[in-house]
């Protein structure tokens, strides 16, 4: 596959002396004064903290009023997306109301709005690019797709015109801050990547806006549909009807304990009798004679460092993180200057990395305190042809002196995970002997397999690393040294029962797996990205089907699965294959991914969807006999008009619909005290008209029990009531 980036867009451990003059030359000499008005450069960061460690290493520390400024610079940030893309009824009033008729709904021209919450830090960046004294403006947003999406929005909806350069970050240490702004790239550059994230992000309103109108009004109500999420919820569905049709089938072996060591188990039998049959046999002769014995030395290679859906997968596994969990404690970690940029898909590292990577092998084995000597082999890690935005995920340097005890447990514990991984990537094979043995015992064969470690290897650092997460290891099986043709007594032979055993339960990190895996053997060889999402944006797919009510996390604190709903498996039934399929939303991300490599006109895309969509929209009518598998659950009746009250996504609803009555989920009443509006309040709120709540918080801090009552207002709305104790 040809490129248009020949060179891989990341960030090498920096040589101060290799940058020093040209920083200082256009930072430290920044300030330029043109017909007497000092000329600034306006630098534009996604989050506040990330402008803070720009605003830091540039010079920039007079605070402002959303941003700060000093040194020849301006630093701003937009706290994410600032610009969203217009609802329906702004391009026309009658899409107020949902209507099948009006249906499908695609833009020719697309609008924009900012939104009512973003609305002040949008002006404040709108007066800045505006303001006679800038020059020029730095994209400094997060470097990837969505970041490059953020910051041009954010400019054309200030009707900007000025010159613009990017900085590309794979690290928040200053050096490499201080690197970048050295080496600003041009914004033309980038110029397919912005229009891959624009057609993604048109074609996820166009799915989401005209899937959801059709499918909600066909049914009779709210059903939320999206190009990712529903193909992501119809794999939980598919794996739970697995489960559901699997029946189990017993099966019986025969286990020969060896005198010498060793145990040595039969074929599976059917039937109870034939292996009872056997068993009796084997006990009478009471020896085995040797077969064939085979030796074979193998070595497991060193795992891949992360990228961030196997650092989420490692997070659910050994510490029970959620995959937004992890996505957050990382970003904290980047943030910190502690890790580097977390939202790769990148397992390597670029060749310019090789000299530095030593060191900070050395950094980190002292940091954890790994006393023994650490081999380091960098070129395992190696290899900038698999590296496209970011490399894979790396401590820094920073973390040397960082204070990590003083890190939150969570972050703590992800920090472990990444440096451990880069120990055990560098480090030598774990090398083994594996044994197996055939032998015969009345007629039958016998086989038992060992295990001998010759050098453990990375799997030693592992163990000194993540040891306690790892849980108890089991002890290889050593059989004893026997020549072919000799004989070995049995001291104990018995039956064993066992059964099949279904497919398991999706968790995420076997979810997340399965994202990254879906579609695979129908896409074309030489493609970099398969499956479902990106890594980015994979974690906040699998909440918003939890938040929509569509999965559920059931299970132990450590180990949960995500199970769909009622609802989830219903909207599933009604959802046609183009929509829930993960070849489809597969075939999209190796298309937008053709667009950012320029491989791909974004008209052609785009086109592509509007026929989707069109189609859909014609082709579908309403399935019989689903209804029923739609009904929201309910837990109440209505104190108000003695309606049912059911669940839906935002609160507990009246299913009256000229009832005004409803038990908000993001209750204002509730939070004030601390608490919050969850199915068992809500279920005692409507069953009894109170619950007692223990340790609410006062506006001053300080903890009291109450008793919450339910009453309604004239209008049927809910209204609450507080009962303290002792009667004060």
């Amino acid at each position: 596959m040809c490129r248009t980036r020949t060179k891989p867009r990341t960030s090498r451990t920096p040589n101060p002396s290799d940058f020093k003059a040209a920083f200082c030359r256009r930072t430290y000499c920044n300030q330029k004064q043109i017909g007497g008005i000092f000329i600034a450069k306006l630098v534009v960061a996604e989050k506040p903290s990330v402008a803070m460690s720009y605003a830091k290493v540039l010079g920039a520390t007079s605070r402002q009023d959303g941003y700060l400024e000093g040194n020849g610079y301006l630093v701003s940030w937009c706290v994410g997306h600032l610009v969203e893309l217009a609802p329906p009824n702004v391009y026309d009033a009658r899409y107020v109301k949902w209507s099948v008729a009006d249906l499908p709904i695609l833009p020719q021209k697309w609008q924009y709005l900012v939104s009512t919450s973003t609305k002040k830090q949008f002006g404040i960046l709108q007066k800045l690019m505006n303001r006679p004294d800038v020059d020029s403006i730095v994209n400094s947003c997060d470097a990837g797709r969505e970041g490059e999406l953020i910051f041009r929005l954010v400019y054309q909806q200030a009707g900007c015109k000025k010159p613009f350069s990017r900085l590309w970050l794979s690290s928040m240490e200053e050096n490499a801050i201080r690197e970048g702004f050295a080496h600003l790239k041009p914004s033309t550059e980038y110029d397919a990547l912005y229009n891959a994230a624009l057609c993604r992000e048109r074609a996820d309103w166009m799915v989401g806006i005209n899937a959801s109108r059709l499918f909600s009004c066909l049914y009779g109500q709210p059903l939320a549909v999206g190009r990712v999420m529903t193909p992501v919820l119809a794999m939980t569905v598919v794996r739970e009807a697995a489960i559901a049709a699997f029946v189990p089938e017993k099966f019986y072996t025969v286990a020969l304990t060896l005198a010498d060591g060793g145990t040595a188990s039969s074929k599976r039998f059917a039937q109870k009798t034939d292996a009872e049959l056997l068993l009796s046999k084997c006990r009478k002769e009471g020896r085995v004679t040797v077969q064939k014995t085979e030796r074979k030395e193998k070595s497991e290679s060193q795992p891949q460092l992360y990228d961030l859906t196997a650092l989420q997968r490692d997070a659910n596994r050994l510490l029970g993180f959620t995959a937004q969990q992890t996505l957050d404690y990382a970003q904290s970690l980047y943030e910190k200057r502690l890790i580097t940029y977390p939202r790769t898909d990148s397992r390597f590292l670029t060749e310019d990395m090789a000299a530095s990577l030593p060191g900070l092998v050395t950094d980190t084995g002292r940091t954890f305190a790994v006393e023994e000597p650490i081999s380091i082999h960098v070129q395992q890690v190696i290899d900038g042809s698999k590296v496209t935005d970011h490399h894979a995920l790396l401590p820094t340097k920073s973390m040397a002196k960082a204070d990590l005890a003083a890190l939150p447990a969570g972050e703590r514990n992800i920090l472990r995970l990444i440096a451990a991984r880069l120990l055990c990537a560098v480090g030598e094979p774990h090398r083994y002997a594996e044994t197996s043995i055939i032998t015969i015992c009345a007629g039958e064969e016998f086989s038992a397999k060992g295990k001998l470690v010759l050098s453990d290897g990375w799997r030693a650092m592992e163990r000194k690393m993540l040891g306690e997460l790892l849980g108890k290891q089991k002890e290889p099986v050593v059989l004893p040294d026997v020549q072919e043709q000799s004989q070995c007594s049995v001291s104990s032979a018995e039956l064993k029962e066992g059964q099949t055993s279904p497919p398991k339960h999706f968790t995420e990190d076997l979810l997340l797996h399965a994202m990254e895996t879906a579609s695979a053997d129908s896409m074309p060889e030489g493609v970099e990205r398969q499956g479902i999402g990106t890594p980015a944006t994979r974690a906040a797919t699998i909440e918003k089907l939890v938040q929509k009510g569509f999965l559920e996390r059931k299970g132990t604190k450590k180990t949960k699965v995500l199970l769909p709903t009622n609802k989830g498996k219903a909207l599933i039934t009604v959802m046609p294959e183009e929509i829930q399929s993960p070849e489809m939303t597969a075939d999209w991300e190796t298309k937008l991914l053709q667009i950012e490599h320029g491989e791909m006109e974004p008209s052609e895309f785009m086109t592509e969807i509007n026929t989707m969509i069109t189609e859909l929209v014609k082709n579908t009518e309403m399935k019989k006999g689903v209804n029923a598998l739609m009904k929201n659950k309910i837990i109440g009746i209505c104190p108000n008009c003695g309606a049912n009250v059911v669940e839906r996504e935002k609160g507990w609803f009246c299913e009256n619909r000229e009832c005004r009555f409803v038990l908000w989920k993001d209750n204002a009443f509730l939070k004030r005290l601390g608490k919050r509006m969850d199915a068992h309040v809500a279920d005692k709120l409507l069953r009894d008209g109170r619950v007692r709540l223990k340790d609410c918080k006062s506006a001053k801090g300080k903890t009291y029990n109450a008793t919450v009552l339910l009453g309604t207002e004239p209008d049927g709305r809910s209204k609450f009531s507080l009962e303290f104790e002792g009667g004060c």
